[in-house]
């Protein structure tokens, strides 16, 4: 029997895929890169995969698929796929899967972490104590400081980190409100969360809001101009989903005409920003009054831990290999046409 080869084009690890060998087993070969354009592969190894494990920096374009002769199964190092044509997949036979069951309760934890950066003014105290810790040696100087309990958080995607989202808001004592049209009725009587039918109620009533809903062509700048009028002016965005939920430069206006009080911010529409990206030139400059105060963006790095890394590893891996010996699918995100035959040729 000829040994499987799997590719890796975009690997977020240092080391040449220890876990994922230990994972798959000696019999498997890998291919193991770096990039984030196709193009800078080589054909061979594309014609070569038995199967690709993607991480989120390489675009797997309708291009790109149509350059995988042998490959039987595609998947996501990690949850959201909206880099993947899936439909391209579906039309070449191939199975698209991703990895939802780790990072789930580092994102909420990170969510949670935006939330009391801004609400308890840990970025302003560090930020002033930087520039004098005599002078900044203040409590009054935290612009968006406030109680927790009893305020109203508001989940924008009650899936598995929406939830845990919500349980860690409900241990401060916060009421939470919930909009997610997909979910099945009952959704949030198990999470013991109240469900709004229109995002605009949601938005009209809390004082926090976490996104925590897919990208899709309904979820795209879905937060625009309009929806932040509908926010109270006090109240905070926070995301941990996808970058391009929000139109960015809405956002920023909204926060330095005071349309909401702040944003805590994890993804961004590209990553990492372009230098002339308005994100960028925010924060490059080191002197535009929001940053630092009512504005914090982290690197993509709410799903980062290095348990969370090691589960995203392992259990892609073997979402792969256990399509390619037994022919059985977890974890499904697309519809393939004729899905290609498995185990081992």
């Amino acid at each position: 029997m000829s040994r499987l080869r799997l590719l890796t084009p975009d690997a977020q690890y240092p080391d040449d895929a220890l876990i994922e060998r230990a994972t798959a087993g000696e019999d498997v070969e890998w291919d193991i890169y770096r990039e984030r354009s196709f193009d800078r592969l080589p054909d061979a190894v594309l014609r070569g995969c038995d199967a690709m494990v993607v991480w989120h920096e390489m675009p797997v374009t309708r291009e790109m698929i149509a350059r995988l002769e042998r490959c039987r199964i595609i998947v996501r190092a990690g949850v959201g796929f909206d880099h993947i044509d899936l439909d391209a997949a579906a039309a070449a036979g191939i199975p698209v899967c991703n990895t939802p069951d780790y990072g789930t309760s580092e994102v909420a934890d990170h969510a949670i972490a935006l939330m009391l950066t801004l609400r308890r003014g840990i970025g302003s105290y560090h930020r002033n104590l930087m520039a004098s810790p005599q002078e900044g040696f203040d409590h009054a100087r935290a612009p968006l400081l406030a109680r927790l309990r009893g305020k109203t958080f508001g989940v924008v995607g009650l899936g598995r980190i929406g939830i845990a989202a919500a349980l860690r808001a409900k241990a401060f004592g916060m009421r939470v409100l919930a909009y997610d049209p997909l979910v099945s009725r009952g959704t949030e009587i198990a999470a013991g969360v109240d469900r709004c039918d229109r995002l605009e109620e949601l938005l009209a009533q809390a004082d926090v809001v976490s996104l925590h809903c897919p990208l899709t062509p309904q979820t795209l700048k879905m937060i625009n101009a309009e929806r932040l009028a509908q926010m109270q002016p006090h109240a905070v965005l926070i995301n941990t989903a996808r970058g391009a939920i929000i139109d960015m430069d809405a956002l920023l206006d909204a926060l330095r005409k005071g349309t909401i009080a702040g944003a805590g911010i994890d993804v961004l529409p590209v990553e990492p920003p372009s230098p002339a990206d308005a994100i960028a030139l925010a924060y490059a400059n080191g002197a535009d009054p929001i940053v630092g105060e009512r504005l914090f963006v982290t690197p993509h790095a709410a799903w980062s831990s290095p348990e969370s890394v090691a589960d995203a590893r392992r259990l892609s891996v073997e979402t792969a290999m256990q399509f390619l010996r037994e022919g059985r699918l977890r974890n499904l995100v697309n519809s393939p046409v004729a899905t290609p035959l498995s185990g081992v040729a």
